[in-house]
């Protein structure tokens, strides 16, 4: 006789997959609503490649989030990246490869300041990250001049996130290779399973042995490096800007919150970012060819945000009562054996 093992059923719940019902609903509507111009594969590769960006910013700030680290400084971040790489280029004659380098470099110097701040001077990663954002931004002001830099123009710049592959610009495939790298290294090594273990419980993880604040170090500093990247790609694709990084701070933070209401409610995920952030900018793209109006992007974030963080918190609350619920439950159980033994038990005196 053979013994049937019991694989884990796999559940489509809405709890788990909300995102890519709602992507289904924005397409079946706007798709009949205007489809001439939302069902075309110019728009699919638009949003793909406009995306691009905002993908690797939710993916820079997913690492410290996974172990319950802010950084609000990611939006400055990636803006120094953009002013450094395109003055070095325009105005001080730097190549393109040194002018990648230094900018990169100088993120990395800002998020190992980060994590020297948190973890080193003990100040809440929230504070600390949130003004290190405003010395950030005071930098790109002495780097810039308060003054918009030029555009670098040479075929090889342009070509670094601009290239055709399959029909779309290159800098979409960065993102998934990015993408893919990171749900390895957290999925599938020690490290990224410490940053989960030092998100859950950072202090029960300090007592089994994890070094946690060399692994929130460690976050700090991968997050800020990733946005040097990032604004690397952003001055490549679109030119330099003076702002963009801060207004791409809300929407990278609705993204990895929405995130962690899909596929594993509760967890900071790779592809739970990926269906937020392209399931937000499906809707908006949506209301936006019906509608014409600028303001629906904040909108669609903003309330994304909100909601998501709402849910997280009603999630964890509902997980922390039915632990509790269990618990009583176990209790309850050992008590009556106890009893069941105690009462089945020879009375000595007899």
């Amino acid at each position: 006789m053979t013994m049937r093992r019991n694989r884990p059923r796999l559940r489509f719940g809405f709890d788990r997959f909300s995102g890519l019902y709602l992507f289904a609903l924005f397409v079946i509507v706007f798709g009949i609503w205007t489809p001439g111009t939302f069902l075309t594969m110019s728009t699919v590769k638009a949003v793909a490649t406009q995306q691009a960006i905002p993908m690797i910013i939710a993916l820079a700030l997913l690492i410290p989030l996974s172990a319950d680290t802010f950084d609000l400084s990611v939006g400055a971040t990636v803006n120094l990246s953009t002013v450094i790489v395109a003055v070095l280029q325009t105005q001080d004659g730097w190549g393109m490869w040194p002018a990648i380098a230094a900018a990169v470099a100088s993120t990395f110097a800002i998020g190992f300041l980060n994590g020297f701040i948190v973890v080193k001077l003990r100040v809440s990663s929230f504070i600390a990250t949130l003004g290190m954002a405003t010395v950030v931004t005071a930098v790109q002001e002495i780097v810039s001049g308060d003054n918009q830099p030029s555009p670098p123009t040479s075929t090889a710049w342009v070509d670094l996130s601009q290239r055709s592959v399959l029909g779309f610009q290159v800098v979409f495939f960065y993102m998934l290779v990015l993408a893919l790298v990171l749900w390895w290294f957290l999925s599938r090594t020690a490290t990224g399973r410490y940053l989960y273990a030092i998100g859950g419980n950072a202090e029960a993880s300090r007592l089994a042995g994890i070094p946690v604040g060399r692994y929130r170090w460690g976050a700090l500093t991968a997050s800020a490096t990733i946005c040097g990247v990032a604004g690397v790609l952003y001055a490549s694709q679109s030119g330099p800007s003076l702002t963009y990084g801060q207004a791409l701070l809300l929407p990278a933070f609705a993204a990895v919150f929405l995130g962690s209401t899909q596929l594993e409610p509760g967890r900071f995920t790779v592809w739970g970012s990926f269906i937020a952030v392209y399931v937000l900018a499906t809707g908006i793209e949506g209301m936006q060819l019906v509608t014409g109006v600028q303001w629906l992007n904040n909108m669609f974030n903003g309330v994304a945000l909100i909601v998501a963080v709402a849910f997280a918190v009603w999630r964890q609350r509902r997980v922390t009562e039915l632990k509790r619920l269990d618990l009583g439950r176990a209790r309850f159980g050992e008590e009556a054996e106890e009893r069941q033994v105690v009462s089945a038990a020879p009375d000595p005196n007899t």
